[in-house]
């Protein structure tokens, strides 16, 4: 079994800005951010098995929570020239998720029991099964923190971490839970 401290230590090394203890029990699971979803702003809804609907109702991705005591809570935060600088934007996107990539990598390979939530939908894939065929790597597929109902700047701050870090920064934010 691994310990909290580990996976923060993981977490740290693995490029984030901040890595923090996620207390599970203030994990809600909101309706009006599901409902977000089904708006289909990002073209995604309904196309992948790591997004609504594919990755369960919000009772079912509830019935996953629940079955996990621990939680880490990471965050990466990018300084941009100005509120239109796409290009640093983008720059940090990707440093969190190869960060977010290299941590659940590194907790699949210890064997972990553990439902890590990203920030966007699971990109394992060039293209994705659903809803034809099961998905190809169950096990390694992750949901976005959104996708199952969680309002990101709410769940910061009940774990007693900002979401804003002033103009022109912007942050990115996923989490793992796990025994």
């Amino acid at each position: 079994m691994i310990e909290l401290t580990e996976v923060l230590d993981l977490a740290n090394k693995s490029g984030f800005t901040r890595a923090a203890e996620l207390e599970v029990s203030t994990i809600d699971l909101n309706p009006a951010v599901r409902q977000m979803c089904a708006d289909n702003k990002c073209q995604i809804y309904d196309t992948n098995w790591a997004c609504p609907p594919g990755c369960g109702t919000l009772d079912e991705c509830g019935a996953k929570v629940k079955n996990y005591k621990y939680g880490v809570i990471v965050q990466t935060t990018g300084e941009l020239e100005d509120s239109f600088d796409f290009e640093g934007m983008e720059e940090t996107k990707e440093k969190h998720n190869a960060s977010f990539d290299r941590l659940v990598d590194d907790l699949f390979e210890m064997k972990v029991d553990m439902l890590p939530l990203g920030d966007g939908c699971c990109s394992l894939c060039d293209k994705c099964t659903y809803p034809d065929e099961s998905c190809r790597f169950p096990e390694k597929a992750f949901s976005s923190m959104e996708a199952f109902g969680i309002l990101v700047s709410d769940l910061c701050k009940l774990n007693n971490l900002d979401y804003y870090y002033g103009p022109n920064t912007l942050t990115y934010v996923g989490c793992v839970l796990f025994n």
